[in-house]
């Protein structure tokens, strides 16, 4: 059984049952659970977390998830992981094309490539960035991660993830969450997809504090929706489940599917977002805010200020400060930033930053706009504008980005991208 509602609130203790009577009353194990369920909790946290940070569902499924054979090493194919030493990291600024669409039939798990990333895993600190690109959905065949968070940020043709705790559907300018170790499989809405996915070892993501913000603004928790119960009751074939451990793919077959749950409660659920819905909070007086004013979501680390990661994003918006250059400027930054572009053009590249593509910029690597761009914004009319049709994102980690060798190897890496600086005219006159 399935269907496509939704539950709102980031966050939020939800309850939800397929079948009527899924869900025990008062007690979260029974001595018999409803229906002749078996009754697994999840825990994605420690459990003496605090309570806000803590996050368990308990869930009424048809089989417990130990049913199944031992797992055997499967090829990792492009997936890379921690310590990401395949090469050397330089600090050149590095962009990348889009990856190529496949011309044989290539799923979701088959189209994955990882371009960089960071941290220990073991240690729950870093993250993992991949593209992936597919022409054919997972019917028997499934997926989970116990390194990380997945979060999908769809480039090209939408998603339906259906999963353990129910299905979600994403499209161009949504975002998908699936929770560490939580079982899906992806199934494509047209013929092809494309897009990007970052693998959060840390702190589950959350919103950010808003501070001087007050109280409203940025992401609303109300515009997450999780979805609601929707069991998968199938045996007797082959089910092929694939887990992400310790940075290796591992594969077990099971005689059902594993996409079982037929009533779930708690907070620990897989969730997706409307980026149109953000509420961009912007400069109308002068000079150009620091990109944490458009943070969608966060993973904090140890120390307070210092993200993991944040996923920041760049939205249609009104720009309209004066006395200012208004795309972003010149600069240089402790923490490291990865930028992807799912449609449009990015206000500070005047051309080769193209829907799909990517860029990279690390710790203390120069970059800004390109020598068009700076250009043009110098000297044009201040007068209000409504940026539109566009939407970039950006993943801003504390630790710096390594890519991998297919990343610096591969026919994708522009290796003229620092080209578009060389035009940047000497205009000191030394007081002449």
């Amino acid at each position: 059984m399935s269907n496509l509602h939704y539950q709102s609130g980031f966050g939020n203790e939800f309850a939800t049952e397929a079948h009527p009577g899924g869900l025990p009353v008062g007690q979260n194990a029974p001595q018999h659970a409803p229906l002749g369920l078996y009754t697994e909790q999840l825990s994605g946290s420690p459990f003496t977390a605090p309570r806000h940070l803590n996050r368990r569902t308990w869930t009424y499924r048809i089989r417990p998830s130990v049913m199944h054979p031992p797992y055997a090493r499967l090829s990792n194919g492009l997936v890379r992981s921690t310590p990401f030493n395949e090469v050397e990291t330089t600090p050149s600024q590095l962009r990348w094309d889009p990856i190529p669409l496949p011309t044989q039939p290539t799923d979701f798990l088959d189209g994955l490539t990882t371009l960089a990333g960071n941290g220990d895993l073991s240690m729950h600190s870093g993250v993992a960035i991949h593209l992936y690109a597919a022409n054919k959905s997972m019917t028997d065949r499934f997926f989970y991660s116990a390194d990380g968070e997945l979060l999908f940020v769809p480039q090209l043709g939408g998603l339906r993830l259906h999963t353990e705790l129910g299905i979600l559907n994403i499209d161009n300018g949504e975002i998908a969450v699936i929770p560490r170790g939580i079982k899906f499989r992806v199934e494509l809405t047209g013929k092809e997809a494309r897009g990007y996915v970052l693998e959060n070892f840390g702190q589950p993501l959350r919103l950010p504090d808003l501070g001087p913000i007050g109280a409203n603004g940025l992401a609303n928790s109300r515009d997450f929706l999780t979805p609601v119960a929707a069991y998968d009751d199938r045996d007797g074939a082959k089910f092929e489940v694939v887990a992400k451990f310790l940075g290796n793919l591992w594969v077990s077959e099971f005689d059902h599917s594993p996409l079982d749950v037929v009533a779930w409660h708690g907070n620990y659920a897989p969730y997706k977002y409307d980026l149109r819905l953000f509420n961009c909070i912007n400069t109308v007086s002068f000079d150009h805010p620091d990109p944490s004013i458009f943070t969608v979501l966060t993973s904090p680390s140890e120390l307070p200020g210092t993200a993991n990661v944040d996923f920041v994003i760049f939205p249609p918006r009104w720009m309209v400060a004066e006395h200012t250059f208004r795309p972003p400027w010149f600069h240089r930054n402790f923490m490291n930033e990865f930028m992807g572009l799912v449609q449009g053009q990015y206000d500070a590249k005047a051309e080769g930053f193209v829907p799909g593509g990517a860029s990279l910029h690390n710790c203390m690597s120069g970059h800004g706009p390109d020598a068009e761009t700076f250009e043009r914004a110098s000297h044009t009319e201040l007068k209000p504008v409504k940026l539109d049709g566009t939407l970039a994102f950006m993943f801003e980690t504390r630790f710096a980005c390594r890519p991998t060798k297919f990343a610096m190897d591969t026919a994708m890496l522009q290796h003229e991208y620092y080209e578009c600086w060389q035009g940047l005219k000497k205009n000191f006159e030394n007081g002449k």
